[in-house]
């Protein structure tokens, strides 16, 4: 079975960019942001469960969620959004499981969550988690360029996830993504080093 090492990080931290990283020394990256877009996708197996809890307005023409019409329920309401992801955790978290369980050469698997810790879900089976670390403007100033979203969005969002203190605290990891990317790569290169080495200690 493979090493498996989860990736997480608030809202605009560089957890692709990270994850991207990694990706290029060889690491198997299983992304639940991609697993959950196919789960709510037209034919997904979360649409039933979606059309069921909210109704026709939730599902877009072609079948699939309604991600503008969600996004705006969501935010405003947290017992619509505790519903949504008591539906989607638990399809994730299935899913990932069977990806990171089939047979692979790489030196161990990177599994990105974005609400790792707030799932619920992982802590017993990621043998370690990295959080991706930066100061809070530099989280809110990615958001906007990446999401034209408005500040005031942004802040509803990262008020939704754990704060950046208990997220460190959590960690057994933190990649710093401060500064510029050739510290990024600097960090990476040294934690893939230690990853691969735990993770041959462990075969």
């Amino acid at each position: 079975m493979s090493y498996l090492v989860g990736l997480t990080g608030g809202i605009g931290s560089g957890k692709s960019t990270v994850a991207d990283l990694f990706a290029s020394f060889g690491v198997r990256i299983v992304d639940t942001d991609l697993i959950s877009h196919q789960l709510t996708q037209t034919g997904g197996m979360a649409i039933p469960a979606i059309r069921a809890a909210f109704g026709a307005h939730s599902i877009d023409p072609e079948g699939a969620l309604n991600r503008s019409w969600m996004r705006a329920l969501v935010f405003g309401d947290v017992a619509a959004r505790q519903r949504l992801e008591a539906i989607l955790h638990p399809l994730i978290f299935a899913q990932a499981r069977q990806l990171a369980d089939s047979p692979t050469d790489a030196p161990y698997t990177l599994v990105v969550v974005p609400l790792l810790f707030e799932s619920g879900l992982y802590a017993g089976w990621l043998r370690r988690v990295i959080t991706v670390d930066c100061p809070e403007n530099a989280q809110i100033a990615r958001t906007i360029r990446r999401n034209n979203l408005d500040e005031a969005a942004v802040r509803a969002i990262m008020a939704q996830q754990l704060s950046r203190t208990e997220r460190l605290r959590l960690a057994d990891e933190v990649i710093d993504n401060g500064g510029s990317l050739e510290r990024l790569k600097e960090q990476v290169v040294g934690m893939h080093r230690r990853l691969s080495a735990l993770a041959a200690e462990s075969n």
